[in-house]
């Protein structure tokens, strides 16, 4: 296959041509060719204003929910929607049904993806069902091809099963994900604890949750590495979908004092506050909860300044029957793969070249990938994209099994327009 890109502007801050607009020519896979013209035949040709292209974008953090979950996603349609949403691989939470602990659950999504443009980088669970109580063989999972470890949806509440966790994972570089929140003081909340959840009637989950587990794990990182704080450049710890003000600040000053920790944000948690759910709308709910305007300048300026290192989709499909509910009864999430790109870069507030190293570069080194790059003959995992281009999100769009976003009818700025990678491409011309 014959691939040609025209006057392309490359977005990749490991190339020689980065922030140039070039001609790119494609051929079974392999970077041929970068000019200023080219003229070769090719089997598909991509031109027009304003078109980018990058590395290929990693979602961080995606709920896959196959198997035991298949009627509101099947591998199938998570892929297509991964490459709609200008995604070429991706990270999965491991809590399916059954739990993703075992070598044989790994290679059920290794075998999968071989044939498939989209690259499945598995996480594995920490404890046996993400219960917390008991280790997983963690060597023997990451021998199997775990690409991280983490309890995913679920909080790694046991001070000493998360200290234990670094322990075990430092002599193997692997890398620690949790999602910070204490889950005695969640019980029940249903939105951000604040003045709007009092005027709604309903039970707040306060910043102060996710705060506490912070504190606690960063104090537990600093115990475990003792006097080596400074030796340590990659991270070992990472913060899932943090929300608050508060927690940037803290993870701010863990960076500077040289601690190897990391985290992410879910794209959605910059387009929405608490008092967007006065309505009762169930597309609304999410956990993390969306908080405050003062906790999305707080997050728009962790991405600038660095403290932030990745945004992630947080996809997490839900059918109607755990989402077509009262509020306080429905399921937390959205999905968010076809969106992702173009909510951060309609909210961010981050120029282009940032906003794509926050899916690229920064989740790559994070995961231990190998790095990605826009030159003659390398390997083309490329994403192709408008960065200007303003479109209305409607149900024509979604790929997922799963219809839970609150995005439908909201306009947004930026789109991916095609995904190459393994040989294979794939174009968004079917959905406009």
């Amino acid at each position: 296959m014959k691939i040609l890109l025209k006057s392309v502007k490359i977005i990749d801050a490991n190339a020689d041509n980065h922030g140039q607009t070039k001609d790119i020519f494609i051929e079974n896979g392999i970077i041929i060719a970068i000019a200023d013209n080219i003229s070769h035949q090719a089997d598909h040709i991509f031109e027009g204003e304003n078109l980018c292209v990058s590395a290929g974008w990693v979602d961080m953090r995606v709920s896959p929910k196959d198997p035991g979950y298949e009627s509101k996603e099947d591998l199938t349609t998570l892929c297509q929607a991964a490459m709609a949403g200008g995604f070429t691989e991706i990270f999965t939470l491991p809590n399916t049904k059954p739990i993703v602990q075992t070598k044989e659950a790994i290679s059920y999504f290794k075998s999968f993806a071989s044939n498939q443009l989209i690259d499945i980088h598995v996480g594995a669970a920490i404890t046996k069902n993400c219960e917390g109580k008991d280790f997983t063989e963690m060597l023997d999972l990451q021998n199997a091809g775990a690409a991280a470890f983490t309890d995913g949806e679920h909080t790694i509440w046991n001070a000493d099963i998360l200290l234990k966790t670094l322990q075990y994972l430092a002599p193997i570089d692997a890398l620690l994900m949790n999602r910070p929140e204490e889950p005695s003081m969640t019980i029940f909340g249903q939105m951000h604890e604040g003045i709007e959840s009092t005027l709604l009637g309903m039970k707040g989950i306060p910043s102060t949750a996710e705060e506490l587990m912070i504190m606690r794990d960063l104090k537990l990182l600093e115990y475990f590495l003792g006097s080596e704080i400074s030796e340590n450049k990659t991270s070992k710890l990472h913060f899932s979908t943090i929300s608050t003000a508060k927690t940037v600040e803290m993870i701010s000053e863990a960076k500077k004092k040289g601690l190897p920790v990391s985290c992410d944000i879910a794209a959605h948690q910059l387009a929405f506050i608490d008092t967007d759910l006065k309505d009762f709308d169930t597309n609304l709910k999410v956990n993390p909860p969306f908080r405050s305007k003062n906790d999305i300048i707080a997050l728009q300026r962790g991405l600038a300044d660095g403290t932030i290192d990745a945004i992630v989709s947080d996809h997490n499909p839900h059918d109607d029957e755990a989402k077509n509910l009262e509020f306080d009864l429905a399921d937390f999430g959205i999905i968010g793969l076809e969106t992702a790109f173009s909510v951060a870069n309609t909210n961010s507030q981050l120029s282009i070249e940032q906003l794509i190293d926050k899916f690229t570069n920064n989740p790559r080194k994070l995961l231990r990938l190998p790095k990605v790059k826009i030159e003659v003959g390398e390997i083309a995992n490329l994403t192709v994209f408008d960065p200007s281009i303003n479109w209305v999100f409607s149900k024509n769009h979604i790929h997922s099994k799963s219809k839970n976003t609150p995005f439908v009818g909201k306009e947004l700025i930026g789109k991916s327009v095609a995904v190459i990678n393994k040989g294979k491409i794939y174009t968004n011309d079917s959905k406009k």
